[in-house]
């Protein structure tokens, strides 16, 4: 998983419109900890999501996430392993489900939020 990916996808707002998106993730990775920077846009839409997270036992990872063109940030929890990630990110204001599968070269991430950003799903390679 570690290293620089590449790829597209779409944005789903609030109002139902989507958009589509082309993506950047890259991902460090030391020992139990993983930090991760995802840059996506469009024409009219942007974010970028930095994260950290530490693998516990039993497969559990907590961590941090922030959001820089809105200024949040919050809390990551959930199960993962071998590249494949379950995920809650919580804070002021946001709730988001985030499911993360890597297989080989190729990775997915799909978020379903319950705010003015509803979801994304992107496909990633490198």
């Amino acid at each position: 998983m570690a290293g620089r990916w590449s790829g597209s996808g779409t944005v789903t707002l609030d109002d139902g419109s989507t958009e589509r998106i082309r993506c950047r993730a890259t991902y460090e990775i030391a020992g139990p900890q993983m930090n991760l920077t995802l840059t996506c846009a469009s024409e009219a839409y942007k974010f970028n999501l930095d994260g950290r997270v530490v693998a516990e036992a039993g497969g559990a990872i907590a961590g941090t996430w922030s959001e820089s063109s809105r200024n949040v940030s919050g809390n990551l929890q959930g199960h993962g392993g071998n590249g494949n990630f379950q995920v809650v990110a919580s804070g002021s204001g946001f709730n988001a489900n985030i499911s993360l599968s890597t297989h080989g070269n190729r990775q997915s991430i799909v978020m379903k939020a319950d705010n003015t950003f509803r979801g994304a799903s992107i496909a990633l390679s490198r």
